[in-house]
C-alpha cells in the first residue's frame, strides 16, 4: 500500500536504428617515420583573413535581440519596483505601530 509505484519505461516508437557494426581490430605494421612537421608562423595582424567567422545580424535577429533585451529590462524593473513597494509599505506600517504604541504609553502614564 505504501510502496511507491515506479513508472515503466515507454517503448520507443517509430524508426529504430540498428546497433553500430562491430569494429574488428587491425594490426599495425611499422613503416617509415613521418618527417617532423614545421611550426607554422602566426598570421600577421594586417592579414585580411579573420581567424574566426564573424557574426552577421539580420534585421530579424536584431529585432529579436532588442525585444528580448526589452523584456528582460521590464521584468527586472517590475521586480525591483515591487520590492521597493514592499519595503515602503512595511516602513509605513512600522511607523503607524510606533505612533500607536507611543500614544498608548503616554496616555497610560497620564492617568496614573
Amino acid at each position: 500500500m505504501f510502496r511507491p509505484k515506479l513508472p515503466t519505461m515507454p517503448q520507443p516508437t517509430g524508426h529504430v536504428t540498428p546497433p553500430a557494426a562491430v569494429i574488428e581490430p587491425t594490426t599495425i605494421t611499422p613503416g617509415t617515420p613521418a618527417p617532423p612537421s614545421t611550426p607554422v608562423a602566426p598570421a600577421s595582424a594586417s592579414a585580411s583573413v579573420p581567424s574566426r567567422p564573424t557574426v552577421q545580424l539580420t534585421p530579424g535577429t536584431a529585432l529579436a535581440l532588442v525585444g528580448g533585451g526589452t523584456a528582460v529590462i521590464l521584468t527586472v524593473g517590475a521586480v525591483l519596483v515591487s520590492m521597493l513597494l514592499a519595503v515602503a509599505i512595511t516602513a509605513a506600517s512600522v511607523a503607524v505601530c510606533t505612533v500607536v504604541l507611543r500614544s498608548l504609553l503616554t496616555s497610560g502614564a497620564k492617568h496614573r
